[in-house]
């Protein structure tokens, strides 16, 4: 739908309601899930955790609840997953979809692990379907600003601490997490592969810098449209950072009130809203009536 269509339908301030009971979940919760179940049943190492994550990946692509609109990316990697193909025959090397990011929240939420660990598992979840460096780098990014937000880390410093971490990890390959990912033609080497996805998040977020934090105006216009990683990234942050309150209703619906990737982009804000504010700041009712509420909840207090 356009912005037009939306505020026909919702209003100026787009939908602040649930729609069904129960509301039903996009394919970008249902991901999630797949991720947090995958965590939660092996230690955070490579070999254990790439397994649980087929596991997952595959259950979610044969449920016959994967009725959401899921990208191609996933379905086709997830596809070759189920024939046993290893991950690294099975992913879209050159896809940097926001499938890669969009599920990544539960890595942020991970305790007791420390930050080369959680870099690792934010970019091998996303190696199994989406092996483009910026899908990389931004399901890393990702990951971390949720975690800072998680921590306490002040709203208006999350933006810089980000650009701060593309700068300081661009050249940081994880060879324990993603084996022989980097080698494909026109790559001399690991560094040069992951620098090339870091200086692309680093491009959106300076883009978000520059934004015009107006609600009236469509987020998309200014850092994005959301389809691919670092967009998904810097849109849903630039909503985020709209609303300096825990005013997250009115946020998630300019969130979603976008030309383009809608679910999406509010999947990720509503993270880190969920991050900064926690669950009490979402409308009490939300839990009984959002598919899968129970679980999400649980999640959530299993890593507080």
């Amino acid at each position: 739908m356009t912005v037009d269509e939306i505020v026909a339908r919702y209003g100026p301030e787009g939908p602040r309601k649930l729609d069904g009971d129960p509301a039903l979940i996009t394919d970008d919760t249902q991901m999630t899930l797949a991720v947090a179940r995958a965590l939660r049943d092996v230690p955070p190492e490579p070999d254990r955790v790439e397994q649980a994550l087929r596991q997952h990946f595959v259950e979610w692509w044969a449920s016959p609840d994967n009725n959401r609109a899921p990208g191609m990316t996933c379905l086709a990697a997830c596809e070759k997953l189920a024939d046993g193909l290893p991950w690294i025959q099975s992913t879209g090397t050159s896809s940097k979809g926001c499938g890669a990011n969009m599920r990544v929240a539960p890595v942020g939420l991970l305790t007791r692990i420390d930050d080369a660990v959680r870099a690792g598992l934010a970019q091998l979840q996303s190696a199994l379907t989406h092996g483009h460096p910026t899908a990389l780098a931004a399901s890393e990014l990702t990951a971390f600003a949720i975690h800072w937000l998680r921590g306490g880390m002040p709203v208006d410093d999350v933006l810089d601490a980000l650009r701060q971490r593309c700068a300081d990890q661009r050249t940081t390959y994880h060879s324990e997490w993603l084996g022989e990912l980097w080698q494909r033609p026109g790559v001399d080497d690991p560094a040069d592969f992951i620098a090339r996805g870091w200086d692309e998040c680093l491009g959106a977020l300076d883009a978000v810098v520059a934004a015009d934090p107006d609600p009236a105006v469509d987020p998309c216009l200014a850092t994005g449209e959301g389809w691919i990683a670092e967009e998904a990234l810097a849109t849903a942050l630039h909503c985020f950072l709209m609303f300096r309150d825990d005013d997250v209703v009115a946020m998630l619906g300019r969130a979603a009130t976008t030309s383009c990737d809608s679910d999406s982009i509010a999947c990720l804000a509503g993270a880190f809203a969920g991050a900064a504010y926690g669950a009490d700041a979402w409308p009490e009712e939300w839990v009984e009536r959002i598919e899968h509420g129970d679980e999400l909840v649980a999640f959530g207090r299993l890593w507080d």
